[in-house]
Formats: C-alpha cells, structure tokens, sequence
C-alpha cells in the first residue's frame, strides 16, 4: 500500500450544497499536481444531507475518505480527528464552502518544501495562507478578522497577517501531537512554535460564498480571545506557571503589607482610629489574595510537573543531532617483527 504524501483535512458542517463542487477541485486540483494524497470529510454531525452527498462522492472517488462524527462537536474536533486519521507526509486543511482555492495547494506545499520558484531554497514546517484580498463582508467578518490577527500575533509573538485562513500546510510531525480544545484551530502555527518550528505565509485566492450560510460571526471572535488567554499560558507558563501565578500574588501581597504597615504607624504613632478606612479592608483583602494566588502558583506547579512526567512528555524538541560517528577501535595487529620478540 502507498502512504500518500499529502492530507487535506475539510471539516464539514451543513454544506449538503458544496461538497460535490468542493470535492470535485480538490480530486481535480491534486490529480494533476501528480503525487499520491487523500482528502479526508469530516461530516461533523450535519442535519442536512452533506453525509449521504460525501457517502456517493466516496464511492465514485476512493481518493475521499468520510469520516461521520455522531453529533456536533465544532471545527476544531473535526480538525482534530482528521489529524489523528491523516496518513500523509503532509496535512493540508482547508474549509468546506468553497471559499479557499485548491488551486493554492501545490504552491504552499512547494515553498514548505523549498522548492518554490524564485525562493532561496528555505524550507519550512508550516505555510499559512493570507487572504490578503477577502471576499466577505467588513463589520462583522473583516473588522473581527483584523483585531484578532493583531492581537494574537503580539500576544503569542507569532507574526502573521491572517491567523483565521484554514488553507495551512503542516508536516505532520509538527500538527499530530498537538492537543487541541475550544477554538484552538486558529491557534495551531502559535501552538506548534513551541516546538521551534520554521513558519512561512503566502497570499492565497479567496472566493465569496456561493451556496450556505456562514458560520462564523462576532460570537465566535469572542471565544477565540478567550481561547487566546490559553494559548498565551501555555506558551509562556505551562512549565513555570508560579512566576505568573507568584508574580502577581507578591505584588498584591506587597501592596497589602505596606498599606496595613502604613495603618498601623497612624494608628500608634498619630494615634488616629482606623477602622472606618477602606483601606484597611483593601490591605487585608489584598495580602489574602496574595497568599492565595502563591498557593495556587504552587499547586499548579505540581500538576505541571505530574503531567509532563506522567506522560514521559520532554520539556524540549530537538530539531536535528549533527555529530561525527565515534571512531570504532582498530583491533591491536603485532608486526611481523613484534611477533618474532
């Protein structure tokens, strides 16, 4: 059996219109780039007919492999199961409504693999599309989209135009062993850099809608901040979490301490009543809130320690080993005259 090269993972959601139109570039989009892939549908419970459209599309094009969830469980599951089933060298994602074009594909898989014309030879482990001109509209998809990108990019220090493209091509040691929840999809070149991985954008086609409702609206930009506080963690303090959760607590414990030090020189030396003055109340509150978020900075040091050990999971990757083999020693061979002493 031959392990394909390449595979692209399309969540699909209520898309009964789009998919024999989506499948149909895809098959023809990778039929001519020429090396051996597969798409992998993941119907994530649509009520609608996508499932029994993608079941004939299957059996006319065994390039197509379905895979049903049983009832709703988001985009970024479905992204997740197509990760897990993926069989490539490479996985490429992309959406389900027509939007992103296949014909992208063979020009992000050759930069990621430095071999795109006019390039300096650079090889990447991740390329993500930029739909630097989208067709959508500005208030609620557009305008979100912006403040997102740049929020993401100076929190996870990740730089990139478009974090919201689902057009991306991965390695697929880089994507398998990531874990994801809530909306971390968008997420996924922030979350692999943590692994020291090489990551590239490129300009990408975008087409508007044609068949469907979008969605994707403020209510989800909402989500993807709050999944942004996650991500920030776990980039920066998922092995250290007590120099965030410590920080905090000693400067709220240290402004506590000298407001109560301060109520007590104005009550012994100016000999003043106190006790109707909010802030002592606050100074009291805040060395309470101190000591309690050292506390949890050191219960969440020991969880973080139990769960790399409890899963043998390393605190580094190591990209390559370049060393000279060790030399084998010669076997001791007497001279002829040695021999005859």
């Amino acid at each position: 059996m031959v392990l394909p090269d390449l595979s692209v993972v399309i969540p699909i959601y209520n898309e009964a219109e789009n998919v024999e139109a989506l499948c149909r570039e895809f098959v023809s989009t990778l039929d001519r780039w020429g090396r051996p892939y597969e798409v992998l549908l993941v119907d994530d419970g649509s009520t609608d007919s996508s499932f029994e459209r993608l079941t004939s599309l299957q059996a006319k094009w065994p390039q197509l492999r379905v895979i049903q969830f049983r009832r709703n469980f988001g985009q970024t599951a479905a992204f997740a199961a197509g990760f897990a089933y993926a069989r490539g060298r490479l996985i490429a994602t992309a959406d389900g409504d027509l939007q992103n074009d296949p014909a992208d594909l063979p020009a992000m898989i050759a930069r990621l693999e430095g071999q795109a014309p006019g390039g300096d030879g650079t090889t990447y482990d991740i390329v993500c599309g930029w739909r630097k001109d989208r067709k959508d509209t500005f208030i609620n998809r557009r305008l979100p989209s912006v403040i997102a990108n740049r929020l993401i990019s100076r929190a996870t220090g990740v730089r990139l135009n478009d974090y919201g493209c689902s057009l991306k091509v991965f390695r697929a040691e880089v994507v398998k062993p990531l874990r994801l929840y809530g909306e971390m999809h968008r997420f996924l070149p922030a979350l692999a850099s943590e692994f020291g991985v090489r990551i590239a954008e490129q300009v990408v086609n975008h087409r508007a809608r044609r068949f469907g409702r979008t969605k994707y609206g403020i209510s989800r930009t909402i989500r993807v901040m709050l999944d942004l506080v996650t991500v920030k963690f776990l980039l920066s303090y998922s092995t250290r979490p007590l120099q965030m959760f410590g920080l905090i607590g000693m400067v709220m414990s240290g402004l506590g301490a000298a407001s109560l030090i301060h109520l007590t020189y104005v009550k012994y030396v100016l000999e003043e009543a106190i006790a109707d003055r909010p802030m002592l109340m606050a100074g009291i509150l805040l060395v309470f809130t101190g000591v309690q978020l050292l506390t949890v900075g050191l219960l969440a040091e020991l969880q973080a320690r139990t769960y790399h050990e409890s899963q043998g999971k390393p605190i580094y990757v190591v990209r390559q080993v370049l060393e000279t083999p060790a030399s084998v020693p010669r076997p001791s061979v007497k001279s002829p005259v040695e021999e005859l002493e």
